[in-house]
C-alpha cells in the first residue's frame, strides 16, 4: 500500500499540475475528462483521502453523505464553492478549499474581450466573413458602440472588478461601481461609488457583473432592473450565470432594449438558455474566464498547496470549510 495520500481528480488537469500530483501523491485522474455521475464519483472516491473537484461536479449534501469515511478533504479547482454543500462537508468533518487570487488577470482580460466583442459587434463580423457574405466596406455596416467616454458600471468591485476597471480606463471609459463596502480612495482610482445597485444601473452604459453567487444576487439582473439601464446599454457577465434572469435579458436583447450582451457564464451550463443561440447581439464564450496556461496551472498548484498543508498537519491557506 502506498504511503502517499490517495487523491482522485474528477477531470483532466494541466500537465504541470499532473506531474506534481503524481510526484507527491498516489493520484488517480479521470483522464476521460467527462462529467461523472454521482454514483461514479462516489465509486471513484472509495479509499481516497481527498478529491479535487471542478465546478460541474455538484457536491450536494446527499452526495457528500455518501462519500466514504476515508475522504478527508475536497479541494475545489475554482474560486467559487457554490457547487459544494459546505455545511454538509463540515458535518462530515471534510475540509473544503478553493483557489482565490489567481484568476484575477485572466478573468479581467475576458471581461474586456466581452466588452469589446459586444460593443463592436464582433460575432456579426465573424459570421459575415465565415459565411463568405461580406461584399466590402460600407459606411453604415455593423456600426457599434465606441468605448471611449462611456460609463462602465461594475457591480462587485473585488479583485476582478478592479482589474477590469484598470483595463477599461486605458480605453477611456469612466468607471462607476457598487460594492458591499466602499473602497479606500487609493483603490477607487477615481471611480464613482454608488450607494445602491439600482443607482449604479441608472448610469450603466456598460454593466459588468463581478459579484459572487449568493441567495441575494440570484436573478439580480431581472426585467425590472433592465428597464432602469440607459439606452443603448450593454450587459457583461463573467461572474456566475445565476445572477442574470436569462428570459428577461433575452427579451431585452430581442427588442433592442439592451443593445448587446457579452456572456462567459450561464445558469445551468453547459445547457444554457436556448434563446441565446440565435441572437446576433449576444457575444457568447464557453466559460473561458480562467482559461490561460498561467492561471489553470496556478489553480492546480493552489489545490495542491492546500492539500500539502492538510496532510502535514498545517492549516490550509485557502480553507473555506
Amino acid at each position: 500500500m502506498s504511503a502517499k495520500p490517495r487523491i482522485f481528480v474528477t477531470r483532466r488537469v494541466p500537465e504541470a499540475v499532473t506531474d506534481r500530483l503524481q510526484r507527491d501523491y498516489d493520484a488517480t485522474v479521470n483522464t476521460a475528462d467527462s462529467a461523472l455521475s454521482a454514483d461514479q464519483l462516489v465509486a471513484h472516491a472509495d479509499g481516497m483521502d481527498a478529491l479535487i473537484v471542478t465546478p460541474p461536479d455538484k457536491m450536494g449534501a446527499e452526495l457528500i453523505q455518501r462519500l466514504p469515511d476515508s475522504v478527508r478533504a475536497i479541494a475545489c479547482f475554482s474560486v467559487g464553492t457554490n457547487h459544494v454543500d459546505l455545511d454538509a462537508a463540515k458535518q462530515r468533518g471534510i475540509a473544503v478549499t478553493n483557489t482565490p487570487g489567481v484568476l484575477t488577470e485572466a478573468t479581467a482580460e475576458i471581461a474586456m474581450l466581452l466588452i469589446l466583442g459586444a460593443c463592436r459587434r464582433a460575432w456579426e463580423g465573424q459570421k459575415l466573413l465565415r459565411r463568405r457574405e461580406w461584399d466590402g466596406w460600407k459606411p453604415t455596416q455593423l456600426i457599434g458602440l465606441e468605448l471611449s467616454g462611456r460609463r462602465l458600471a461594475i457591480f462587485g468591485m473585488g479583485r476582478i472588478g478592479q482589474a477590469t476597471a484598470a483595463r477599461a480606463r486605458a480605453f477611456g471609459m469612466e468607471i462607476h461601481y457598487h460594492n458591499r463596502t466602499r473602497l479606500p480612495a487609493d483603490q477607487e482610482q477615481g471611480a464613482v461609488y454608488h450607494d445602491t445597485p439600482d443607482q449604479l444601473l441608472e448610469v450603466a452604459d456598460v454593466l459588468s457583473l463581478h459579484c459572487p453567487a449568493t441567495p441575494e444576487t440570484q436573478g439580480f439582473l431581472n426585467a425590472q432592473r433592465i428597464e432602469t439601464l440607459p439606452a443603448p446599454s450593454v450587459v457583461i457577465n463573467t461572474s456566475r450565470g445565476d445572477v442574470v434572469d436569462d428570459a428577461a435579458l433575452i427579451d431585452a436583447l430581442k427588442r433592442a432594449r439592451v443593445a448587446a450582451a457579452g456572456l462567459d457564464v450561464f445558469a445551468g451550463e453547459p445547457d444554457l438558455h436556448p434563446g441565446y443561440y440565435d441572437l446576433d447581439n449576444a457575444y457568447l464564450l464557453p466559460h473561458l474566464g480562467s482559461a490561460t496556461v498561467e492561471t489553470r496551472n496556478a489553480m492546480g498548484f493552489k489545490c495542491l498547496d492546500n492539500l500539502d498543508a492538510l496532510f502535514t498537519g498545517r492549516e490550509a491557506p485557502d480553507r473555506v470549510a
